[in-house]
């Protein structure tokens, strides 16, 4: 009975919804209009640098160092009767970041709440409020509202801030509950921060695929999913020459090129401040180098008659089959340096669940067939 072609069963990994721009415009707060900032908050001056951090939100963000390690941060936006919060992340992800979150019952001349908060999760009870990593400096909190915004300003003592900010909206209408517990974020956005020039990158938003997001799927269909599945035709279909030659060929090298993409797009990263970065970083050299030797391998080809063709085909698998191997332990660690959910792991896991077991029935077949 000739063998069924199998199919990839990883490709819907997650989807992501969209939402309008909100079409409210701020006209109570700008960069070139400070007064209101002055009169509520103690510790602004002029001396702050400010940005439109997040254009869609009517997110405002003003910041400065002094020479005592001490940020200071004033963050305004429109009021929606939402908590708002933004928080400082190792790898612009949520979660095991630590944020301020504040709200206000109303929107004008309102003292609100604020709290710092360890996001450790998806769910309230994963980030109790009064938990964070955040040295806030006492007394520096304050949230209250006016002409319609809300303004959550806070100073910490930190050598170097985390390399990101996230900022969140909750959803409209919708404050935290009595005890201070939040509701999931109906959006939110991250950007680069520098501590060294105090520069801060435009928000990009959560909904969507970012740079990073971009550059593991890439990588995780090339070289996690395409490559593993070229090396099941050419082990097992060898009967059906040339059509095994060429399904191999052509699978490897679209998965070689989306994982070369990827890793091109992987280097303009260049998370350094992220935890495993490196090790990131020095698997994904370490595969494309298993590759471009495949490439090359793969052009120097000795005729099948030839003498070192036995070599040539132990340093050909030998090199692809260490390649496979490091391609999928550096797509496990990609996704836990992105903090991705469970749903990326279970995806990805079981589309190597049904790669295993197919390769186990397949060299059954063949050792069957090789004794026959």
């Amino acid at each position: 009975m000739e063998a069924s072609v199998f199919s990839v069963l990883f490709l819907s990994l997650c989807a992501f919804s969209f939402s309008p721009v909100r079409s409210q415009t701020n006209s109570t707060d700008s960069c070139s209009s400070n007064l209101a900032v002055s009169s509520l908050i103690p510790f602004y001056s002029s001396s702050f640098n400010c940005l439109s951090a997040w254009s869609s939100e009517g997110f405002i963000l003003r910041y400065a160092t002094t020479s005592n390690n001490t940020w200071s941060f004033v963050l305004s936006s429109l009021y929606t009767n939402a908590y708002i919060a933004i928080g400082f992340s190792s790898n612009g992800q949520m979660v095991g970041s630590s944020a301020m979150v504040g709200w206000a019952t109303s929107g004008n001349g309102t003292v609100g709440t604020a709290n710092q908060y360890y996001l450790g999760g998806v769910s309230p009870s994963d980030c109790p409020p009064g938990t964070g990593n955040l040295n806030v400096v006492k007394n520096s909190t304050v949230i209250v509202s006016q002409s319609s915004r809300l303004y959550l300003a806070f100073e910490i003592t930190v050598d170097k801030p985390s390399p990101y900010l996230v900022y969140a909206v909750g959803p409209q209408g919708t404050l935290p509950s009595s005890n201070g517990y939040l509701t999931e974020h109906r959006d939110m956005a991250s950007a680069s921060f520098n501590a060294n020039t105090g520069v801060i990158s435009d928000a990009q938003s959560g909904r969507g695929f970012d740079k990073a997001r971009k550059h593991g799927l890439l990588v995780l269909l090339g070289w996690g999913v395409l490559v593993p599945i070229g090396i099941l035709a050419a082990r097992y279909f060898k009967r059906y020459d040339p059509h095994w030659f060429y399904s191999h060929i052509s699978i490897q090298t679209v998965g070689f090129g989306l994982g070369l993409a990827g890793i091109i797009m992987g280097f303009d990263l260049e998370d350094d401040e992220v935890d495993d970065y490196d090790k990131h970083k020095a698997l994904g050299i370490a595969i494309l180098v298993f590759g471009c030797l495949q490439v090359t391998a793969f052009l120097a080809r000795p005729d099948k008659s030839s003498k070192v063709r036995k070599y040539w085909n132990w340093f050909h698998h030998n090199i692809g089959r260490l390649a496979i191997a490091f391609s999928i332990a550096n797509i496990f660690l990609g996704l836990s340096i992105a903090s991705e959910s469970k749903s990326w792991y279970i995806g990805y896991g079981a589309f190597l669940g049904v790669w295993v077991i197919t390769a186990l029935l397949l060299e059954i077949r063949h050792w069957m067939k090789s004794d026959d």
